[in-house]
């Protein structure tokens, strides 16, 4: 797959899957402006993609730094063709010990972030008026929810909604629009109840982790980032597509499960009476090897 002469922008590139990413885009021919709150992170990988890449350090969220970002890759490259919004943070508490701060704090970094960096690219993309790609970084617990992250979850949920938006809004453009759930194994999913005890030891997945969960290396990753930022991909836009490990899925966006109709509308006493049918589950669940059910 090749995306030569391409220029691309990922967020929260200086470790971990943002890291991952930029390099397989370096790999495939595109030009790379790294960013990181951590300035020695951002030159660390600069160093490490030579001429193919630049680097912004600081924290997204502000629309200064979105702008700084998109200067940055025309400034050094000459355009802007792929933004992956990858930056993110955690502050994990359960609902009632979540203090406004835990909440806006990742709020602000991965749906606002998100938010300013795309619309900084989507101008710059309307204005060279050839294109572009945005693929933004959700999440399983934007798509089911989790224990504990409340505000991780909305973001990464309101992430996908995006997804959908602008993919009807930048049609005209030729700016496709797509949400990655990635599942691979960080610094940041040890943190996450249902996956720390598959991570604790230091050796390789198991494969039926791989297969059955869906859970590998970062580099598991990398294959669908550069799919999306890729001419093949030009017919794909609205999406929310999961992967990791041996597995990729395509997730269901949100409909109706059942419909019920009665006349004259429906009071408190005949909701009571209705029958819902099988409810729809909701959380991560925690991985079971086989025979462990």
């Amino acid at each position: 797959m090749n995306v030569e002469g391409k220029v691309a922008i990922v967020t929260g590139s200086g470790r971990g899957l943002g890291l991952a990413y930029v390099k397989a885009l370096a790999a495939a021919g595109a030009s790379v402006v790294v960013n990181d709150v951590d300035e020695a992170a951002v030159d660390a990988a600069v160093a490490s993609l030579g001429d193919r890449a630049t680097g912004v350090a600081g924290a997204v969220g502000d629309a200064a730094t979105a702008e700084r970002l998109v200067d940055t890759a025309v400034k050094t490259f000459g355009r802007l063709d792929v933004l992956v919004t990858n930056a993110g943070i955690l502050r994990d508490r359960v609902l009632w010990k979540m203090t406004d701060d835990d909440f806006d704090a990742v709020v602000h970094v991965h749906l606002r972030g998100t938010f300013t960096c795309a619309r900084a690219a989507a101008i710059q993309m309307r204005s060279q008026g050839t294109g572009g790609r945005l693929i933004l970084i959700s999440s399983p617990a934007g798509q089911r929810g989790n224990f504990g992250q409340t505000n991780y979850a909305a973001a990464k949920a309101g992430i996908a909604a995006m997804a959908r938006t602008w993919a009807l809004e930048l049609a005209r453009a030729n700016i496709t629009v797509n949400a990655v759930v990635p599942v691979a194994a960080t610094e940041m999913t040890k943190t996450i109840p249902a996956f720390a005890p598959l991570l604790e030891k230091d050796e390789p997945l198991p494969a039926w982790v791989r297969r059955d969960e869906g859970m590998g290396t970062v580099d598991d990753v990398t294959g669908l980032i550069v799919y999306l930022a890729s001419d093949a991909s030009a017919g794909l836009t609205g999406q929310a597509i999961g992967v990791g490990g041996d597995r990729l899925a395509l997730w269901a966006h949100p409909k109706e499960k059942t419909v019920a109709f009665t006349d004259g509308g429906w009071s408190a006493s005949a909701i009571a009476d209705h029958d819902f049918g099988d409810l729809e589950t909701y959380g991560i669940p925690a991985p079971k090897a086989p025979g462990n059910d």
